[in-house]
């Protein structure tokens, strides 16, 4: 089954590619066709996912699927959110975690999760799907693996953050790969 992947983030898609495994051909954006950007507006996530997905689908007519993916940090209220990409005004990761780390000198609660959603449109169905993974965040930047907030997110029963780990291993408890494999169940329930 041929899936367009509304992204171009050779990580992410790496990530996606491992998870679904034989039987998809999962097709990024610049791979469809389409160059330029999607409006992303939305103040949730699923929104987010949603909105991406429509646009892409809108164009293309085949089963596509967006994912907007938020560190929600306790001790900041939720931050960053569905801000996460661009939390320090900026697409920079270092700066995105130097800022967290800054906000969260001094916490004592330094609980936080790794959320995503899934947004999945065929020409019959629409639907939602979420992975969630919780943890803490470290005291400083630590791992040279993974992308974005890797380094300062350590996931609950691990002393070493996602930066810290092989793809395989955060693939076995990553926010993304766990909303996929719903993604992945109701697809083959769509074609059985």
């Amino acid at each position: 089954m041929k899936i367009i992947f509304a992204s171009n983030n050779p990580n992410k898609l790496a990530e996606m590619r491992q998870a679904l495994g034989e039987g998809f051909e999962l097709v990024s954006l610049s791979e469809a066709g389409f160059e330029g950007e999607i409006p992303e507006m939305g103040e949730t996530l699923e929104h987010n996912a949603h909105q991406k997905a429509q646009y892409i689908f809108d164009r293309f007519q085949v089963p596509v699927f967006a994912d907007d993916t938020g560190l929600e940090i306790k001790a900041l209220d939720g931050k960053p959110g569905v801000h996460t990409a661009h939390y320090s005004g900026q697409r920079d990761p270092q700066a995105n975690m130097s800022k967290v780390l800054g906000e969260m000198a001094g916490a004592a609660d330094r609980s936080a999760q790794f959320r995503t959603v899934i947004s999945f449109i065929t020409p019959d169905n629409q639907t939602l799907f979420e992975g969630v993974v919780e943890g803490e965040i470290a005291d400083e930047i630590s791992g040279s693996q993974g992308f974005g907030y890797d380094p300062i997110f350590i996931p609950s029963g691990e002393s070493r953050t996602f930066a810290e780990m092989t793809m395989e291993e955060k693939g076995r408890m990553n926010h993304r790969v766990r909303a996929l494999k719903k993604l992945v169940e109701h697809v083959k329930g769509l074609s059985a």
